[in-house]
């Protein structure tokens, strides 16, 4: 599905305004504080019906504002599509599919897929584990879509057994948990699996592409999982292991939820003594890997969002990676305060969108304000 345009009302900076998406890569392009990030986060926001920048949705309304909207106009070999979420504090949010109520934008198989490089997401690479974990889950359902499920059941099965944990070491009786320890050795078991496969797809992908935009030293990407169980059988052994002192502490310490996804440079984990420039190279390389690897289980890469990617870039790096994003296919916008710095190159579909003071300058007059 190829995202044609975005229009917002009230969202963050913007009063009205809307944007085209062109087929391949899109520069939005103005003086810093114009409101690039803001469009690129209305994109996000009209895709998937949440922000990537907070988890406040208050943050969103251009100030003084008691509701925003945003409208995403897309096609597909099918048509024409529209999603629209709208949002005023302290009410549901509404959102909708070509005009139909939905629940949850993500649930749905027919939206476009859309991936975000912003600066503060530097987290991922540096930061705990949990969020490693979380990103490799939604990548999994990037994936398949199914498996979304498994991740689900071990949650739940988690929490079910935890529960438990709190009241035997309370005195109540240890009968029911064995139903919970195979309820949750059969959900981890199904978890690893399809992590250990998404990641084994992942990683050739990765050292290929970070090579290409200039992390040097053998980038790779490997998952480290708390257990090496390979069947549920095995998994309870080592739950059974460790039944004394998880009853002591009232809590799971093993499992799929201790999981990590470690990105290696050098022979060394990049977390920890790769430089802020290496941890951007290899976030980008992880997310355009992420991208490539989808590509080939969805039939097209996912829209990807690139904010402020090229500042740290050197000339070589920034040619690299528009022909990259160019090889790769698929629809693409970066920000840049700066067009000279993303070079045309051969054979990529180039558009621009010039931004200035929470007005997008130069919208065809087709695109209209949000309803």
């Amino acid at each position: 599905m190829r995202v044609l345009s975005v229009s917002v009302r009230d969202f963050r900076c913007y009063e009205a305004a809307a944007a085209p998406l062109g087929g391949g890569l899109t520069v939005l392009h103005g003086p810093n504080g114009a409101g690039k990030t803001n469009l690129l986060e209305a994109i996000y926001f009209g895709c998937t019906g949440r922000s990537c920048r907070t988890v406040n949705d208050r943050d969103v309304l251009r100030f003084g504002q008691r509701a925003a909207r945003v409208v995403i106009a897309a096609e597909d070999e099918l048509g024409s599509h529209e999603m629209a979420v709208g949002f005023t504090p302290g009410e549901p949010k509404r959102m909708t599919y070509d005009g139909a109520s939905v629940e949850r934008l993500l649930d749905l198989t027919t939206r476009p897929l859309v991936s975000v490089f912003l600066p503060e997401r530097l987290d991922l690479i540096r930061g705990a584990p949990g969020l490693r974990r979380a990103h490799l889950d939604q990548y999994v359902a990037a994936l398949w879509p199914a498996r979304a499920a498994n991740r689900r059941g071990y949650a739940q099965a988690l929490a079910q057994r935890n529960a438990l944990l709190v009241r035997v070491s309370q005195g109540a009786t240890r009968a029911s948990l064995a139903a919970w320890d195979q309820e949750l050795a059969a959900a981890a078991i199904a978890l690893m699996a399809d992590r250990e496969r998404a990641v084994a797809a992942l990683a050739p992908v990765f050292s290929d592409v970070a090579g290409a935009i200039g992390l040097d030293g053998n980038p790779q990407i490997v998952y480290r999982p708390r257990s090496h169980a390979t069947t549920a059988e095995q998994f309870l052994a080592e739950l059974r292991e460790r039944l004394q002192s998880e009853l002591e502490r009232g809590f799971t310490d093993h499992g799929p939820h201790r999981d990590d996804l470690v990105l290696v440079h050098a022979g060394r984990q990049l977390r920890t003594y790769g430089s802020q420039g290496q941890q951007r190279l290899g976030l980008l390389a992880l997310l355009l890997a992420e991208r490539r690897v989808i590509a080939q289980y969805r039939d097209a890469p996912p829209l990807i969002l690139l904010d402020d990617v090229m500042s740290e870039l050197d000339r070589d790096r920034r040619r690299a990676l528009v022909e990259l994003l160019g090889r790769d296919g698929g629809q693409a916008v970066i920000t840049t305060t700066d067009r000279e710095h993303v070079p045309p190159c051969e054979g990529v579909e180039m558009a621009t969108v010039a931004v200035a003071a929470g007005t997008v300058l130069n919208a065809p007059a087709k695109i209209g304000a949000p309803r």
